[in-house]
């Protein structure tokens, strides 16, 4: 094993086999957060086996060979911690959250999850009905609907347009042999990040992990790669749906999570839809009473990223609220920003990435998406200084690349 020191309390270790492990010690918490993660998920899926990883990642909590669902459910929730797991569309997680004295508790559950997982036919068959019915819940909820339905239309033939989930055609065709294939080719040390951060010591972590076998076990075959990302389709696309509101995603690819350009894009996202004091609030909320919910957001993934608003509206008003929201996007995408609102928005985003490393578990976050990404570690007085490095210059070509409104896709979904 090679271990390096990162920074004071943070280390990275790599095992001979090509498991990745980082801690940081938090001395002022008597919590642990830790997790693995796993660097497959729905990008690395072919169309017919859409949602297999998510299925997968739901049928590890049916049981192990040691270990029933209910014993799953117990270990760690009778001592006032918990489990949980996702699955995004680069790689698939598991974490607990327990106090310090059960870290050993929460590798040994954790590493007999992802390794052993019973995988029964009898189990494949009922969780596949909880995944048909988390899929009708998005069908049902149409402001989360409608950004599945953007990303379908962005890369309509690419991995990353495909529905995490699945569809029910999908989903209802998996079989087990399908999960088997899946955890036997992807879930070895080599495609495997473990990420800790708390009261805990990093050579502790080591032994631990030792004892769970992380650094014997077989390395796997070779990583799946992902086929090139196209650029997205841009076009106006309209869906019906009997809805009380219209449901408006405008939004377009952008780069990579490790790109140079992604602090001046989320300052522009920031000064465009991020809060009550944002652009889009006061425009389309405050000034014009147009919804009741509009918002930006950008995502950063391995290989692409997007960037857009959302908007949620009555349908007579649909039309005025997206051309307000072009016509915010297109003052941007000429003007940039003003040095008082640039220095403004640095201050709002430096506060955001302060704030949102206050607990463990978004600590654990942040060490892994190092590895997860291939990013160098930075302190956070480090990342706080970059962004105040961003200059005018920089937000304005991002912005007259990515917020022309010509860019943009935009997907309605909602009464004809």
């Amino acid at each position: 094993m090679k271990t390096v020191r990162l920074d004071e309390r943070l280390y990275r270790t790599e095992g001979e086999n090509g498991v990745t492990v980082l801690s940081e010690l938090l001395p002022g918490v008597r919590s642990v957060a830790v997790g693995i993660w796993v660097k497959t998920a729905s990008v690395h899926e072919q169309r017919p086996k859409m949602g297999v990883s998510h299925l997968l990642e739901h049928m590890v909590f049916k049981g192990t060979e040691r270990r029933s669902a209910l014993d799953i459910a117990l270990e760690l929730e009778v001592r006032g911690g918990g489990l949980d797991a996702y699955t995004s569309r680069d790689h698939t997680a598991y974490q607990a959250r327990v106090l310090d004295e059960d870290l050993p508790r929460a590798l040994d559950v954790l590493t007999d999850l992802v390794r052993n997982p019973a995988l029964r036919d009898g189990d494949l068959e009922l969780e596949r009905k909880v995944v048909l019915e988390e899929i009708s819940s998005v069908d049902d909820t149409p402001d989360d609907l409608v950004f599945e339905l953007h990303t379908k239309t962005m890369w309509p033939d690419h991995p990353y347009g495909f529905s995490i989930l699945g569809t029910r055609e999908t989903v209802s065709s998996l079989e087990e042999s399908d999960l088997r294939e899946l955890h036997g080719r992807t879930y070895h040390p080599r495609n495997v990040v473990i990420a800790a951060a708390g009261n805990l010591n990093h050579d502790l972590l080591l032994k631990l992990l030792a004892k769970c076998g992380w650094f014997t076990f077989d390395m796997g075959p070779d990583p799946q790669a992902v086929e090139s990302v196209p650029p997205a389709v841009r076009t106006k696309r309209r869906i019906e749906r009997d809805t009380a509101q219209e449901h408006v995603v405008l939004g377009t690819d952008t780069f990579p999570y490790r790109d140079d350009r992604r602090y001046p894009l989320v300052l522009l996202t920031t000064v465009l839809g991020s809060g009550m004091s944002s652009t889009l609030f006061q425009r389309v909320r405050e000034e014009l009473g147009l919804a009741y919910s509009v918002h930006s957001y950008q995502s950063f993934y391995r290989d692409t990223g997007v960037a857009g608003v959302y908007v949620g509206t009555h349908p007579s008003t649909s039309l005025q609220a997206v051309e307000v929201i072009c016509g915010e996007l297109a003052k941007l995408a000429s003007e940039g920003l003003s040095a008082e609102r640039l220095a403004e928005a640095k201050q709002q985003l430096k506060g955001q990435v302060t704030l949102s490393l206050e607990s463990p578990s978004a600590r654990m976050y942040r060490l892994a998406t190092l590895a997860l990404y291939d990013e160098r570690y930075r302190t956070i007085d480090q990342v706080l200084t970059e962004i105040d490095r961003v200059s005018s210059e920089q937000v304005a070509q991002v912005g007259h690349e990515f917020l022309d409104p010509d860019r943009q896709t935009i997907v309605w979904l909602g009464p004809n």
